[in-house]
């Protein structure tokens, strides 16, 4: 019977699909070149959710074409995937986006099954892939300066160019050996062993483009990335050169977008940003370059294995309990976990489905360094041993259809993870006065580069928002999030009588929609001197006209300019 079996065809039918998603995936990536060239801005937008969207759908696709192909019992035979899981293990070995076409098996087996049935017989909870993959055709150029930074700079330009001109390249080169000079040591620059190494394929992100690589001599190295600005009608110009680890690391951040860069074999791309990035996981940067689902997949893997190897154990997190979501994480792994409950605040005008849509719909917009990238899953199974029993009973009693213990193990039916940061409200409790008003500082740009990218928060106390290792503020609570045009920003209108401003209910009418700025400062601020602190810092954000302001330029089509680096502004901006 096990011979009889279909699982080559099976397996073929698999890889198949996924050689279908990736042929897509590349279609989508490789026009990132031209609509930078182009200046299409809201294209990138558009080509950006479309890429997102796209692995569901074509698991369906699959999905169906197996449904279509086998017979049901022939499909439900779990028993016989281990064959099929060999056969396709046959297939892959050769691939060089092998551990991508794991993870893609995986979710086409959880597409026909319950995930009560998944095992590592059946699917690959753990890799196949070798850590080494032997020799391949290198993805890098190598640049030796000899001394001449200028003309080392002169020479990747001429490499890396574009199908516009650049804009001043004598004057952008002459700029850019000044960073360099400044922030590198006197005797880096002398060295002789000094090298540039930078990956073959530019990186495209929004409005802008990125050279991602090093400079290293025989003893240290330092992270590079280049990046360029098209500015329409003036050609290309080459705006920064980071070297600093933790402002290349923002680049790469959980708050933003995905890249679109042209990657022959992801891991050994991932691998060369590991080496230059030692503190990002793996996951965090494979999900950076678009393969999301795989970052999925290495993240449960270093979950298991930190549970496997340590005493860690599940606690709430801190902070104030929110309404909609109840929050818990591990101290010694650095991710959040978030459930909804089964009842909500009377206060919150939401259900369910509309938080998940909310929840959802952050994965296809622009982030612009200011929402918490999140991944969503269904049906982790834990030790129960692993939960402290304060934090496992808090979880049964707020949310007992998603949480469920089952003997020794706890099974969470659905939930999200995110990045742990510190919540904004406790940061400020510890902060110092400079440290305060550095936050406040950032806390409204957050609201403002949000708004100007057609986010409306909802919800903008300060617990929602969070302040990241490097000190920024980003926004992480989404069962209120809307589109900003879909907002009714409103003044108060006059009262009209000395009674109306002394009645408990308003003396105006207010809509589903309806959002009165004017209202904001005792909402987001019950401590009097940071109220008057952000007036000062962000005090446009109580007039309604600002608000609009946002919402025509945004209804014009108009696409921000969001730096995740700290650039030096020039006369001609």
């Amino acid at each position: 019977m096990a011979q009889q079996w279909p699982a080559a065809e099976i397996a073929r039918t698999i890889l198949d699909g996924f050689d279908d998603y990736r042929e897509h995936f590349r279609l989508i990536t490789d026009g990132a070149r031209g609509r930078f060239e182009q200046a299409h801005w809201q294209e990138i937008q558009d080509a950006s959710a479309a890429r997102i969207n796209l692995y569901e759908a074509k698991v369906g696709q699959t999905v169906e074409r197996l449904r279509e192909g086998f017979a049901t019992e022939v499909l439900n035979d779990v028993g016989q995937w281990p064959l099929v899981k060999s056969a396709y293990i046959r297939l892959i070995d050769l691939r060089f986006d092998d551990e991508l076409a794991e993870t893609w098996y995986n979710s086409i087996f959880c597409g026909l099954f319950s995930h009560d049935l998944i095992s590592d017989g059946c699917m690959f909870i753990h890799t196949t892939r070798p850590s080494l993959r032997g020799e391949r055709a290198p993805q890098t150029r190598t640049y030796v300066p000899n001394g001449q930074l200028a003309g080392m700079l002169a020479q990747v330009f001429a490499d890396y160019r574009f199908d516009v001109a650049y804009a001043d390249l004598s004057g952008d080169t002459q700029r850019l050996e000044g960073q360099l000079r400044e922030h590198l040591p006197d005797w880096v620059c002398k060295d002789s062993e000094l090298r540039l190494e930078l990956f073959s394929s530019v990186l495209y992100r929004n409005k802008g483009a990125y050279l991602v690589g090093r400079l290293f001599t025989h003893d240290e190295q330092w992270p590079v990335a280049i990046a360029f600005l098209h500015r329409e009608g003036q050609g290309v110009r080459i705006d920064a050169l980071i070297t600093d680890e933790a402002e290349v690391s923002i680049i790469f951040s959980f708050t933003r977008s995905y890249f679109m860069v042209d990657v022959p074999v992801p891991a050994e791309f991932v691998g060369f940003l590991k080496r230059i990035l030692p503190g990002k996981h793996i996951a965090e940067l494979y999900t950076s370059i678009g393969f999301y689902k795989h970052g999925k997949s290495e993240f449960y893997r270093a979950l298991i294995h930190h549970l496997a190897d340590t005493d860690d154990r599940f606690i709430m997190a801190p902070g104030v309990r929110g309404m909609v979501m109840s929050v818990f994480t591990l101290p010694g792994f650095n991710t959040v976990f978030k459930i909804i409950k089964d009842r909500f605040s009377p206060s919150k005008n939401v259900d369910r489905n509309t938080v998940i849509e909310k929840y959802r719909l952050v994965k296809s917009v622009d982030r612009v360094g200011r929402m918490a990238d999140t991944q969503e899953f269904a049906d982790f199974r834990f030790p129960r041993s692993k939960f402290d029993p304060e934090c496992l009973a808090e979880l049964l009693e707020v949310a007992p259809s998603t949480v469920q213990v089952e003997g020794e193990t706890v099974l969470i039916r659905h939930c999200w993870t995110e990045r742990r940061m510190t919540p904004l409200n406790l940061y400020l409790e510890s902060a110092n006065e400079p440290q305060v008003r550095e936050a406040l500082e950032d806390y409204g740009l957050a609201i403002k580069q949000l708004a100007a990218a057609n986010i409306f928060p909802g919800d903008m106390l300060l617990k929602n928002f969070g302040v990241t290792r490097h000190g920024r503020v980003v926004f992480y609570d989404y069962d209120e999030i809307s589109y900003l045009t879909e907002v009714n920003f409103r003044q108060i209108p006059p009262a009209r009588f000395p009674e109306d401003e002394m009645a408990s209910e308003p003396w105006y009418s207010i809509g589903p929609h309806d959002v009165f700025p004017e209202e904001f400062p005792p909402f987001l601020f019950a401590d009097a001197g940071q109220r008057r602190l952000f007036s000062q810092l962000h005090g446009e954000l109580y007039d309604a006209d600002y608000w609009k302001g946002l919402q025509g330029a945004i209804m014009e089509g108009k696409v921000i300019d969001v730096f995740p680096y700290r650039r030096q502004q020039r006369d001609n901006e």
